[in-house]
């Protein structure tokens, strides 16, 4: 059970997401507010899982509640503006829910909390088929079939997915920890592949789709060892 609070000074979207909560089965509210500063209080004394938070109220903005918390609960904010959803702060929302919205959208924000609570609470297992990275003010959940390959710049990592780069403040080893060895191998300095992405390997290029990257030479000898078990 996901322990919650609610949070929004209007009171008739309070009522939507108090309702919204109780036909949620994995959702358990212990308090919902109005009063952002009785809201704070609360959640100074009391530990809870996830808190559905406005970011527009009149005491108090979501982002300055949110951001005043020493350990902050998972957060899934509603608002019914759109530009706080790229907010300039580092907020780790799991997710932005655009007032009006509806049962179905915000049971697929629930969904994705719960996997990434789950997600932190258990350790590695080779069968989990996703990580969660920050990116972008928000925690974003990759399928790790769509990843391509990683590029590691600095404390940074590119993530390059099907569809899209993703940009995530990381350094390349706490990524690779998150990554299943039996399924990735770290072949340079600034890049980690998926082994069943490999289409070709000649003179030390990886051929990926479009891209060739370079095996250097401190992990050459362990990556042809996974080649050559794999193979």
């Amino acid at each position: 059970m996901i322990t919650s609070v609610a949070i929004d000074d209007e009171p008739l979207a309070l009522v939507v997401l108090q309702e919204y909560i109780s036909k949620t089965p994995t959702l358990d509210l212990k308090r919902s507010f109005t009063d952002a500063f009785a809201a704070l209080d609360f959640l100074k004394q009391r530990e809870v899982d996830l808190m559905f938070l406005d970011i527009r109220m009149p005491q108090i903005t979501g982002i300055q509640l949110l951001k005043s918390l020493p350990k902050p609960p998972l957060v899934i904010f509603t608002t019914a503006y759109s530009n706080y959803a790229v907010d300039g702060f580092n907020l780790d929302a799991i997710d932005f829910l655009l007032k009006p919205f509806e049962y179905d959208r915000f049971l697929k924000a629930v969904n994705k909390a719960s996997e990434y609570l789950n997600y932190k609470e258990k350790p590695w297992i080779e069968s989990t088929d996703f990580i969660f990275v920050k990116s972008e003010y928000q925690i974003l959940k990759i399928t790790l079939d769509d990843i391509r390959f990683i590029e590691g710049m600095d404390d940074y990592v590119k993530i390059f997915t099907k569809e899209k780069m993703i940009l995530t403040n990381m350094p390349m080893k706490d990524i690779l920890r998150k990554l299943p060895s039996s399924k990735f191998a770290r072949v340079h300095r600034s890049f980690i592949v998926p082994l069943n992405r490999i289409e070709s390997v000649r003179n030390k290029r990886i051929k990926i789709d479009d891209k060739m990257i370079p095996v250097g030479d401190s992990y050459a000898e362990n990556f042809f060892k996974l080649l050559g078990e794999k193979g």
